[in-house]
């Protein structure tokens, strides 16, 4: 007998099945374009996107707790497009799909927005527009094409311009505030293949370093695999600590670390390169620029750290190829003032450039690190500087720092 009613019920969740294929979220700055996109995905048929006003706080929270296939991100109002998606661009899941939609007419926006992995929709846009981006955009995430593919994350490569400056310190407060207090996700890579003390100024408690076992191949890798890799300090943030079992050299070790981390960078936001000590690392200052979208050279204020850092910078901009990098100066206070060998102007004077950070000196830094206190939740100066460091990276402050290999 033909029944109407199960056609119909049929036919209503054939729809609701079709209406969730595509997870997607708008947040907001303008009641025209939140209308037109509410508007505009009803009239298709498709379930509406969640629609928040765009703030850090709802980036923060909403994108952390949805699986969430488009983000579309309205900067109708931005003064400078790139740099506002940039300065968001670490609260974004590397698995989501991002739409930038805005006013900005320039070859340029869409240039920095591709070299982000950011889709650009230039306003004012018609319903069937927007819509027809949408699915192209859905369609290249399940192809895996142009920007639909995931997102690599970005590297800060941390230097010390000798031992004992204080750089696996810095690293340790960065990646805290990076994944703690700016939501992002972070995976820490511990360069110190035979020891180092990243577990403690981490707060990790019964920390191994994974040993890799001689005649393992990186080319076997795969994504599961690299993540079983990872020593898990909390739910965003995450070591790669690797030890060489006996027969295996450094430049074995650190080929390894490197493919493990390529591995692991599409799923995290931040990739956070301990570099204790350059001179004892198989790694060169070209090859660190190539790979690093920042780098911060933490030096003291001693006559030896100031003349290893000149020398290190010297060798970065002479490297040039075409580079460019972020370098930000670190200068971290390790003694007091009355002790320091050098002032912050005569280091200065010496680098020929700013010194971005003073990180001043920190009282029983030692006995606060061991009881698991954070230096840069103590309040003060220190927690200031910390703070500031990190704008500086996820671009929340004007980028003073010195450019390389600038044109």
């Amino acid at each position: 007998m033909f029944d109407l009613v199960d056609i119909l019920k049929k036919g209503e969740n054939q729809k609701v099945e079709k209406q969730q294929e595509i997870t997607s979220v708008l947040f907001y700055q303008t009641e025209k374009c939140h209308s037109l996109v509410k508007e505009a995905y009803r009239f298709e048929g498709l379930v509406p996107p969640a629609l928040l006003v765009n703030s850090d706080e709802n980036i923060r929270e909403h994108v952390r707790n949805e699986q969430i296939e488009i983000v579309i991100i309205e900067l109708n109002e931005s003064s400078d497009i790139s740099r506002d998606a940039e300065r968001i661009s670490h609260l974004l899941p590397n698995d989501a799909s991002v739409i930038v939609i805005g006013s900005e007419d320039a070859i340029s926006t869409i240039r920095n927005l591709k070299q982000m992995g950011f889709y650009y929709l230039f306003w004012p846009i018609t319903k069937h527009e927007l819509i027809e981006f949408v699915l192209s955009v859905h369609d290249n995430r399940h192809s895996n094409r142009g920007l639909g593919k995931k997102r690599k994350a970005k590297q800060i490569s941390i230097i010390g311009c000798k031992g004992g400056v204080g750089t696996t310190f810095i690293c340790s407060e960065v990646a805290y505030l990076l994944s703690e207090k700016k939501n992002s996700s972070c995976v820490v890579v511990d360069n110190d293949y035979m020891g180092g003390n990243l577990d403690i100024m981490l707060g990790m408690e019964k920390f191994e370093k994974r040993q890799i076992r001689a005649g393992a191949f990186a080319t076997t890798l795969d994504p599961t695999s690299a993540q079983s890799m990872l020593n898990k300090s909390s739910k965003l943030l995450s070591v790669l600590s690797l030890a060489p079992s006996a027969g295996m050299g450094n430049t074995d070790i650190k080929e390894y670390t490197k493919t493990v981390a390529s591995q692991v960078s599409e799923n995290v936001n931040f990739l956070i390169e301990d570099l204790s000590s350059i001179s004892q690392q198989c790694f060169d200052h070209k090859e660190l620029a190539e790979l690093s979208d920042c780098m911060i050279l933490v030096l003291t204020p001693t006559v030896s750290a100031l003349r290893e850092a000149a020398r290190i910078k010297q060798r970065m901009v002479e490297d040039k190829d075409s580079l460019s990098c972020r370098l930000y100066m670190v200068m971290n206070c390790i003694v007091p003032d009355a002790a320091a060998t050098v002032t912050q102007e005569e280091v200065e004077k010496y680098l020929h450039q700013p010194v971005d950070v003073v990180i001043p000196y920190i009282k029983k830094l030692d006995a606060m690190v061991l009881d698991g206190k954070r230096i840069c939740m103590s309040g003060g100066k220190p927690e200031k500087a910390l703070y500031r460091l990190v704008s500086l990276i996820v671009g929340e402050e004007e980028k003073k720092g010195f450019h390389l290999f600038s044109r």
